[in-house]
């Protein structure tokens, strides 16, 4: 990995670690812009973390551009000994997948996508060599995923799913944009899973919607109290296929407050998972089932 250091306007540095996501990448851009955190320099007034990049915005009557990029640059050194290991924690998110809301949705945009003939699951089916859409839906919920960015639109993750490269499932995006995606609805584009965390426009592949609330600005739901926002970078997910009487069941718990995630405390290891893929999975899923 090369890192690659730009200016974006007047008040932002970009730092790309890798042009490819990686896990490993993920890790050295948590360690520099926690490095960058820490040495608390002068005029920096926001770090915003991405897949394998981060972006900093300072105030450049505080600090010269080139002074912060020269900053900025000599803390490369801490990429060297970028931390491995992660006290994070596992959610399960029930997901009902081939929900009547999204097919509706997608049945509007045909003429926006690759295969106007079919479902966005059943092209997505084909294009990674499944023989049907169940069978692709198990291996989109069978391994876990880890969030490596929380953006584009406020409270929005972008999940990168656990498994070899070689397995990871694929799917480009929409030809053309929607204009309507439902609130909640979980999407696929590229290697990235994703959850909308609001209705409006989207190009993400619709596989299915979730009950669960992952962003609220009023913060009435129970469980976002604290915090309007439900994800983090470094959350792991785990999936969890629901019918319609559960997507109901947990909707109106929201509306109740009482519903609370599923959530198990976890430790990951980023070499351990490298030697041993499914043994690290296997781990996660028995902390989340024993929570």
């Amino acid at each position: 990995m090369k890192t690659r250091y730009t200016y974006g306007g007047d008040e932002h540095i970009y730092v790309e670690i890798g042009e490819e996501m990686s896990l490993e990448a993920f890790f050295v851009a948590l360690s520099m812009s926690n490095a960058v955190r820490d040495a608390n320099l002068p005029g920096v007034t926001e770090i915003c973390p991405a897949n394998s990049s981060f972006q900093v915005r300072f105030d450049p009557d505080v600090t010269d551009p080139e002074e912060m990029m020269a900053a900025i640059k000599q803390l490369e050194a801490f990429s060297d000994q970028a931390e491995k290991r992660l006290s994070t924690r596992i959610i399960e998110i029930p997901v009902f997948y081939q929900d009547p809301w999204t097919h509706e949705t997608l049945m509007r945009f045909r003429e926006r996508h690759q295969d106007p003939s079919g479902t966005d699951l059943d092209y997505a089916a084909r294009i990674n060599g499944y023989d049907s859409v169940e069978a692709f839906i198990e291996a989109h919920h069978s391994a876990p995923w880890f969030v490596s960015m929380v953006g584009f639109v406020a409270g929005l993750p972008f999940l990168y799913q656990l498994v070899e490269r070689e397995k990871q499932l694929q799917v480009p995006k929409y030809l053309r944009p929607r204009t309507d995606t439902p609130k909640l609805t979980v999407g696929y584009g590229g290697c990235f899973s994703c959850i909308y965390s609001v209705r409006g426009a989207g190009g993400y592949q619709m596989f299915g919607i979730t009950p669960m609330p992952i962003y609220d600005p009023e913060q009435k739901v129970s469980y976002l109290k604290d915090f309007m926002v439900f994800f983090k970078p470094g959350d792991i997910v785990k999936w969890k296929p629901i019918d319609r009487t559960e997507y109901d069941r947990i909707e109106q718990e929201v509306e109740n407050g009482t519903y609370q995630p599923r959530i198990a405390e976890v430790e990951f290891d980023l070499e351990a998972f490298n030697a041993d893929i499914a043994g690290t999975n296997a781990k996660l899923m028995e902390a989340l089932n024993d929570a």
